[in-house]
């Protein structure tokens, strides 16, 4: 066990670092430290079995995380609603384009494209950390990279779902073929 919190710390780390804000990622790397050792027994031998639950564990300890910020951003706009009404707008979101058509997708795709992409694991094994069959987990990405496409360049996905239309060539212009019956 402790190899394995050793050898995965600092991916841990720059897993949470893409998720959520710099200073709130460290905490989360010691809470997931903390439930990884709680379990230890239940950390299966192997180094990349073992690197694939620390993963499990840190992902729900990320969901938790985002509950709890849900929870107090939620509590806050009610607060600032009942002080002062004229202040309650929302902010502009600043995320750069790619990072927040992936926000976009369904939560356990995007958890799906985050892990392959930022965390480097395959499809299977993201599928595996997130409880999916493999062919599930396939079928998943799939469908996550067509609807990036489509959320990134829309003119793109039309195109590809809009059948060409050819024009009628007359082949009796060219020798050696007859006209249709």
């Amino acid at each position: 066990m402790e190899a394995s919190v050793r050898a995965n710390s600092l991916d841990l780390l720059h897993y949470f670092e893409r998720r959520t804000a710099p200073d709130t990622a460290a905490d989360l790397v010691a809470e997931t430290m903390l439930v990884a050792w709680q379990r230890e027994e239940d950390d299966p031998q192997g180094a990349e079995v073992s690197r694939m639950w620390l993963f499990g564990i840190a992902r729900n300890v990320l969901m938790n995380s985002e509950r709890g910020q849900r929870r107090r951003h939620r509590l806050a706009s009610k607060l600032k609603m009942m002080l002062r009404p004229e202040d309650a707008s929302q902010a502009a979101d600043d995320l750069v384009e790619v990072r927040d058509a992936v926000q976009r997708l369904d939560p356990q795709l995007s958890e799906l494209v985050k892990l392959v992409h930022w965390e480097g694991f395959s499809v299977t094994d993201a599928g595996q950390i997130l409880g999916l069959p493999a062919s599930t987990a396939r079928g998943h990405y799939q469908r996550a990279k067509q609807q990036l496409r489509e959320a990134l360049d829309p003119s793109d996905s039309e195109a590809q779902h809009c059948p060409a239309t050819l024009p009628h060539v007359d082949l009796s212009a060219f020798p050696g073929h007859s006209p249709s019956p």
